[in-house]
């Protein structure tokens, strides 16, 4: 029997992310968070709608061909000048092997090959709760994380979804410990109204001068971030 594909996104019959889901996708996910530790911090999509049920079967519904997909897309918010290596916000072992992977690497190996930038496995997280199902004043107490060599100069610090900022600050507090200097956070989605903006004109940029630009957009934008060539850059390790 051979199984029809569907669309992640609304369960139609197709690709992956179809047409409207694409269109949907288009939208801009609104201000970058404040995180402590980083430098700037970038999210492809809004963690609603569509956008959430993208993530949410990367996360949970075995969906790993849409990490390469986002992790593309998510390239495309980044300057490849700012940063010398990408590596992740680890999820636990317990977890990572009862779902057979862990989904902020896939998106971190996406993206730094787009890049062109080396991904490397930078930080051992802590045993503790997952952040997913907690409240927000249990959210601001993060996991703990260990950097497990010494940290490069400028990281880019991918996750698949930002609320508090909980996380991504205690993965970059770790890393600047180990001597990073610059840490730069990217996500796959953040949750709207969630997290506050830098004031107007305080952040440092992450993006592109072509993603700040806006030389594309609607599904033409989407499309163009997957369908864009990969840079050669060493595998993940």
């Amino acid at each position: 029997m051979i199984l029809e594909r569907r669309c992640h996104g609304c369960g139609a019959a197709g690709p992956a992310v179809c047409p409207d889901c694409l269109d949907a996708l288009a939208a801009p996910a609104g201000p970058a968070p404040t995180v402590p530790g980083l430098r700037g911090c970038a999210s492809l999509l809004g963690f609603e709608g569509r956008g959430r049920d993208l993530v949410v079967a990367l996360k949970y519904g075995n969906a790993r061909g849409l990490g390469h997909l986002l992790g593309t897309a998510m390239a495309t918010l980044v300057d490849p000048s700012r940063i010398d290596v990408v590596t992740w916000a680890p999820t636990s072992a317990s977890r990572r092997g009862r779902r057979g992977y862990d989904q902020s690497r896939l998106l971190a190996v996406a993206a730094g090959r787009a890049l062109g930038r080396p991904c490397r496995l930078l930080l051992r997280r802590g045993p503790g709760p997952p952040q997913t199902g907690r409240n927000l004043a249990q959210r601001q107490v993060g996991p703990r994380f260990a950097a497990i060599r010494p940290g490069p100069a400028r990281v880019l610090l991918v996750d698949d979804v930002v609320t508090t900022g909980a996380t991504l600050a205690a993965a970059a507090h770790a890393l600047h410990q180990a001597g990073t200097e610059q840490v730069w956070g990217l996500t796959a989605a953040s949750t709207p109204a969630r997290v506050p903006a830098l004031p107007a004109g305080r952040a440092p940029r992450l993006v592109s001068d072509r993603a700040q630009a806006g030389s594309v957009t609607g599904r033409e934008s989407v499309q163009n971030r997957v369908a864009q060539p990969k840079r050669n850059a060493p595998e993940c390790r």
